[in-house]
């Protein structure tokens, strides 16, 4: 089997790995951190992202059917409902989206630490597994 580049460009595929290089340039010029020392944290940051786009769907799944429910109980904030399916279940401080509205000047690096460890307490099959190492990012970094 041969690859085969494709015919015609891909641009959002181009503009992803610009901001993905453009944020490791940043990382490079203003944390005084080696690619060795970020590159962990920010694929932890990248699964939380992916673990949020599943959970939000999963919640808007379980809202429908809560609205719709004659019983009453709405199951949008049991973990089982999302682990059922194979989602991770977040809480409103371990989600990508709350970490993003940490004012300016907080610490945003121990806010991921513990969403990181929140994941971990509501998920025990990922206990000991995610990274808490944000600390390492100082305030201006963490918001670029």
């Amino acid at each position: 089997m041969r690859w085969v580049a494709p015919t015609e460009k891909d641009t959002a595929n181009e503009v992803l790995e610009k901001r993905l290089w453009d944020a490791a340039d940043q990382f490079r010029a203003n944390s005084g951190l080696k690619a060795g020392q970020y590159s962990t944290p920010v694929l932890g940051l990248i699964f939380l992202r992916f673990a949020e786009a599943r959970f939000a769907k999963r919640r808007a799944q379980l809202e429908k059917v809560g609205a719709s429910a004659r019983r009453g109980t709405s199951r949008i904030d049991d973990p089982k409902a999302y682990m059922a399916e194979g989602v991770l279940y977040l809480t409103p401080s371990a989600r990508f989206d709350y970490l993003l509205q940490r004012p300016e000047g907080s610490n945003v690096g121990r806010a991921v630490n513990e969403a990181m460890a929140d994941i971990e307490k509501h998920n025990p099959q990922l206990a000991g597994i995610l990274p808490r190492n944000y600390q390492i990012f100082n305030g201006t970094c963490a918001s670029t």
